[in-house]
């Protein structure tokens, strides 16, 4: 399915989005329904009678539970448990589509196919055939059903429903998948089409918005992702996505002895933590060092500056910092930043995931 990066930007998207003031896009985010994706995408299709058991021994999360229509998210890891990449993971149509970040796709493929012994699967990337479309907000799924034909109910689909909805005499594949705190859905459609979706949504009262303001939202939110704020360093206790990527009762998966030893009989503690920082001005940047006074303690991720939160950032810190308000200094061209840790989400989703 999509490659949206590979798609061409018109300059009236572009425009749309440079008429909007930061505020309004946000407020589009919040309060709206706004077009944009968090990061570029591959699709990737694993078919075959094994699929699932084959995804089963290499995913963290119970790929074998899906039933059609269903999804999860979930990381892939070497067997040190640490990341090669994360996923949305959707069992349709007798296959499993892998939503992968797009610089990790060609590379996961690979790998899927180096795995493979005698299983009946078949695995093929879908880059280029199809797009993707991504909608967030509290009226999205309104917009999405005023644009769709047999798009009903939308704002009532658990995480990672999907199902087949029409557009211009075309099927697509909607689903529900929640990033910034409020609802959000992706459309996987012919390429061809993805303009004319973005503009029936535009019509439905949809609005582009720019990578800013996605950021500013996706950093309150607490959603990191894979390229920023997660990498082949991470190991996904370290990141906090455990509780919606990692199951604990399916069976042995790559690296799955790391991630018990740390939880049972470490009790869950890493080195480090992912936080989220309020800092006092902005200028943070990925990479900014984090300093508890003259000892270097972390690093920033992703910054962001929110109009309804002033600057703010994701980052790790050493475990003894991963505590609500504590404070830190984060290095920045125009000096240190005092910054103050928050545990939970700056802004909670509407309705639990």
């Amino acid at each position: 399915m999509g490659l949206p990066a590979d798609l061409p930007t018109s300059p009236e998207r572009s425009l749309q989005a440079s008429k909007m003031t930061s505020e309004q896009q946000y407020r589009q985010i919040v309060e709206g329904a706004a077009i944009g994706e968090l990061v570029p995408t591959v699709q990737l299709a694993v078919a075959g009678a094994d699929r699932a058991s084959f995804l089963q021994g290499l995913l963290t999360n119970d790929i074998q539970s899906l039933a059609e229509g269903s999804g999860c998210y979930a990381a892939w890891l070497t067997p040190q448990g640490r990341m090669l990449t994360d996923m949305h993971v959707l069992e349709s149509d007798g296959m499993i589509l892998l939503d992968v970040p797009a610089a990790q796709a060609e590379a996961t493929a690979a790998r899927l196919e180096q795995f493979l012994f005698s299983e009946d699967v078949k695995i093929g990337s879908l880059a280029g055939a199809l797009a993707t479309v991504w909608v967030h907000g509290p009226g999205a799924a309104a917009a999405l059903e005023r644009s769709l034909d047999g798009a009903s109910g939308l704002g009532d689909w658990p995480q990672y429903r999907h199902a087949h909805v029409a557009f211009a005499g075309e099927s697509l594949v909607l689903v529900r998948i929640d990033q910034l705190a409020v609802p959000g859905y992706c459309a996987f459609l012919s390429g061809a089409r993805h303009d004319e979706l973005v503009a029936a949504l535009e019509a439905a009262g949809a609005r582009r918005v720019d990578a800013d303001a996605i950021a500013a939202a996706r950093v309150e939110a607490a959603y990191p992702v894979f390229g920023a704020d997660m990498n082949a360093d991470t190991i996904p206790l370290e990141a906090g996505i455990e509780p919606r990527a990692i199951s604990t009762t399916k069976g042995c998966y790559v690296g799955q002895e790391v991630i018990i030893r740390v939880l049972h009989r470490g009790h869950g503690r890493v080195a480090r933590r992912l936080v989220t920082l309020k800092l006092a001005a902005p200028g943070a940047e990925p990479r900014s060092k984090i300093l508890a006074g003259e000892r270097e303690v972390g690093f920033v991720t992703s910054a962001a500056v929110s109009p309804a939160s002033g600057a703010v950032a994701l980052a790790y810190v050493h475990r003894d910092l991963a505590v609500e308000g504590a404070s830190v200094a984060v290095q920045t061209p125009a000096g240190p930043v005092t910054g103050v840790v928050v545990l939970e989400p700056l802004r909670q989703a509407l309705r639990p995931a």
